[in-house]
């Protein structure tokens, strides 16, 4: 019998540089950044990032987010801007369920969309056309939605995330919508797709059932044929499954 062959080394993963070796900040600035940002640095991976004129553009996956509190989001979006005449840098960072709409975060606050791509090595690859599609929109017309409420769920036998957002501009088409990204692990590719409803509660049950298995296909978007729908941002998240993914 042949000797087995080793497997090949993993590839190590990316790690992020903030690049502030040489700047400072006022201590609410610095405690800021280390408790929302620097805390979690070790486990920071780069899906993309852009440097220029003092500005930093990342889009970022907390490998941590799997220990928080269930549905937490993995995607971190991150803008620096350093003053290099004052050596001091200032920040803003937040939390998004899919890389997609923190590309959109970032190109909201400068950077150019062409220069923030996704590196294809890193993650699941899209699986079709559809998907590719929607994700482009969802970069590009990001900040004409308001997301209410997201779940990710990182089970290895059903690799899901549910966002719920609401369209900003009145009487737009269905102006609840749920996205959806499913995750097919033996091929490593996953899935992206949009439904549309007319009310915030029909929006967070469908997600609600996503999560326990039972939802039927998304419906499609549509125009809205009520003219008195209440567009709020959903005041309490739909009820989580228990227990803890992974």
């Amino acid at each position: 019998m042949p000797p087995t062959e080793p497997a090949p080394a993993r590839k190590p993963l990316p790690k992020v540089d903030f690049k502030l070796e040489d700047f400072s900040a006022d201590e609410q600035v610095y405690r800021a950044f280390y408790h929302e940002v620097g805390y979690d640095e070790d486990y920071l991976v780069p899906l993309a990032e852009h440097h220029a004129d003092g500005h930093s553009y990342y889009v970022l996956f907390d490998e941590s987010a799997t220990y928080d509190h269930p549905g937490t989001p993995q995607i971190v979006a991150v803008h620096l801007r350093r003053d290099r005449e004052k050596q001091t840098f200032g920040f803003e960072q937040t939390q998004l369920p899919l890389p997609s709409m923190a590309q959109s975060w970032v190109i909201s606050r400068g950077c150019p969309r062409e220069a923030i791509g996704l590196n294809p090595e890193l993650g699941t690859a899209p699986a079709d056309e559809a998907t590719r599609a929607l994700e482009q929109r969802l970069v590009g017309d990001g900040d004409h939605f308001a997301m209410g409420f997201s779940y990710t769920c990182d089970d290895p036998d059903d690799t899901v995330i549910v966002v719920a957002l609401r369209a900003l501009e009145e009487r737009t088409l269905s102006p609840f919508r749920v996205v959806v990204q499913e995750v097919d692990a033996d091929a490593w590719t996953h899935t992206l797709r949009e439904g549309g409803f007319d009310t915030v509660d029909e929006a967070l049950q469908w997600c609600e059932d996503r999560l326990w298995k039972r939802a039927g296909p998304l419906p499609p978007v549509r125009p809205t044929a009520a003219a008195g729908i209440t567009t709020g941002v959903p005041k309490a998240p739909a009820p989580r499954p228990s227990g803890r993914s992974r």
